[in-house]
C-alpha cells in the first residue's frame, strides 16, 4: 500500500486533478510583472534617463517593432536604419541586456531543476556538481588564448561542462552513485577548474581582458547586446523545449531507478540525455552571462515551494522565475551604486547564499529527493 500511494503522489492523482492549476497561473503572472517591472526600470534609469512614459513609447515604438530591418540587424547581425537617441540607448544598449537575463535566468534555472531530478538531490545544481567551473573554464581559455572562437562558445562550453560532469560521475561511481558522492564529488571537481581558471589569468597580457575575464568569472550582464542574444537563444530554447518535454520522465525518475525500470524506463538513458540537456541549458547561459553562483540551486527550490513536486509544474515555474529573478537581480546590481556597476552574480550569491543555509536549518536531512 506504500508503495502504491508514493508512485501515485506525482503522477496518477495531479493527472486527475489537472497539473495546471490557479497557484501555477498566478505565479507564473507574478513573475510575468517582476520580468516586466525590472525590465522597464533597466530600460529606464542610467546615464541617458527617460521618462517612464517615454521608455514604454520607445520599447512599443511600431516603427521599430513590426520593422523586420531592425530585427534583421539585431537577430542576424545586418545594418541597421538610422535610430534616434532614444532608440539607440534603449534598442542597442539596455533591451538587448534585459533579453539576455531572460535567456540566463530560464536556462540556468530548468538546468538546476533537472539536475535535481536526475540525481535525485536537492543539493545537485550545475554550480554544484561542477558543471558551470567546467564550461567556465573552457569559455575562459577562449576568452584568453583562442578569441577566434568566440562565436562558437555555447558549444565550448556545453563541451567543458559536459567533461566536469562526467569526471563527477565517474569519481562518484562505485558501483553505483549517491547524492552525497555525486555532491562531493562535484565540490571536488568545482575546486579543480575554479584553480584552473585563476591559472589562466596568467597567460593574458591584455589588463583589459583581465578585467573582462574576472567580472565574467563572477556572472556578469554588463556589456551584454544583441550578439549574446544570437549566441544563446538558439541552444538555450532547444535545451528548455526538450526539458519541458521530459518533465513526467523527471517525475518517474523521481521514484526511483527500480521504480523507474519497473515502468519500463531505460533509466540510464534517460538520465544522461536530460542531463545532457541540462548542460546544454546550463552552457548557453554560462556562454554570456558568466557563472552567476547559486542561481540553478535556489530557484528551483523556490518554485517547489509554490507549486509543489510536479515537475511539469516545476519546470513551467522555473521558466517564469528564473527570468524574473535574474532581471530584477541585475537590476539591483546596475542601479545599487552610482559609481560603479555590481556583477549580478554578487547579488545572486548574497540572496543564494543565505537561502541555502536557510534549507540547511529547515530540513532535518539534506540530499536525495
Amino acid at each position: 500500500m506504500g508503495s502504491s500511494e508514493t508512485v501515485a503522489t506525482p503522477t496518477s492523482i495531479e493527472d486527475r486533478r489537472g497539473w495546471f492549476t490557479r497557484t501555477l497561473a498566478l505565479f507564473c503572472l507574478g513573475c510575468t510583472a517582476i520580468t516586466v517591472a525590472s525590465g522597464l526600470a533597466q530600460v529606464t534609469f542610467g546615464a541617458y534617463t527617460m521618462s517612464v512614459s517615454d521608455a514604454w513609447r520607445t520599447v512599443f515604438d511600431p516603427g521599430v517593432v513590426f520593422n523586420l530591418r531592425f530585427w534583421n540587424g539585431f537577430l542576424l547581425g545586418g545594418d541597421l536604419p538610422e535610430m534616434s537617441p532614444e532608440t539607440v540607448v534603449v534598442w542597442t544598449l539596455r533591451l538587448p541586456r534585459v533579453f539576455v537575463g531572460i535567456i540566463a535566468g530560464a536556462s540556468l534555472a530548468v538546468s538546476g531543476a533537472v539536475f535535481q531530478a536526475v540525481t535525485r538531490n536537492e543539493l545537485a545544481s550545475p554550480f554544484v556538481l561542477g558543471v558551470s567551473s567546467g564550461a567556465g573554464f573552457a569559455v575562459l581559455m577562449t576568452l584568453v588564448l583562442f578569441t577566434g572562437l568566440a562565436p562558437f562558445l555555447p558549444l565550448i562550453a556545453a563541451a567543458g561542462g559536459a567533461a566536469a560532469f562526467l569526471l563527477v560521475y565517474a569519481i562518484a561511481w562505485k558501483g553505483g552513485t549517491s547524492p552525497v558522492r555525486l555532491v562531493l564529488a562535484g565540490v571536488v571537481v568545482n575546486m579543480v577548474f575554479q584553480s584552473l581558471q585563476r591559472a589562466l589569468f596568467f597567460f593574458a597580457d591584455d589588463i583589459g581582458v583581465v578585467q573582462t575575464a574576472i567580472a565574467w568569472t563572477t556572472g556578469s550582464l554588463t556589456g551584454t547586446g544583441w550578439e549574446q542574444v544570437r549566441i544563446a537563444i538558439l541552444p538555450a530554447s532547444i535545451a528548455i523545449v526538450i526539458a519541458l518535454a521530459g518533465a513526467r520522465q523527471l517525475n518517474v525518475l523521481l521514484l526511483g531507478e527500480q521504480t523507474a525500470a519497473s515502468l519500463g524506463m531505460r533509466v540510464e538513458r534517460v538520465r544522461f540525455l536530460l542531463s545532457g540537456v541540462a548542460i546544454l541549458a546550463a552552457s548557453a547561459a554560462i556562454a554570456v552571462a558568466g557563472i552567476v553562483g547559486f542561481f540553478g540551486l535556489v530557484v528551483p527550490h523556490i518554485v517547489r515551494n509554490v507549486v509543489g513536486s510536479d515537475y511539469r509544474r516545476l519546470m513551467v515555474g522555473c521558466l517564469f522565475a528564473g527570468p524574473a529573478l535574474m532581471v530584477s537581480a541585475d537590476v539591483g546590481a546596475r542601479l545599487a551604486l552610482d559609481t560603479v556597476q555590481m556583477p549580478v552574480g554578487v547579488v545572486t550569491g548574497l540572496v543564494g547564499g543565505p537561502y541555502f543555509l536557510y534549507l540547511m536549518r529547515k530540513q532535518q536531512s539534506m540530499g536525495e529527493l
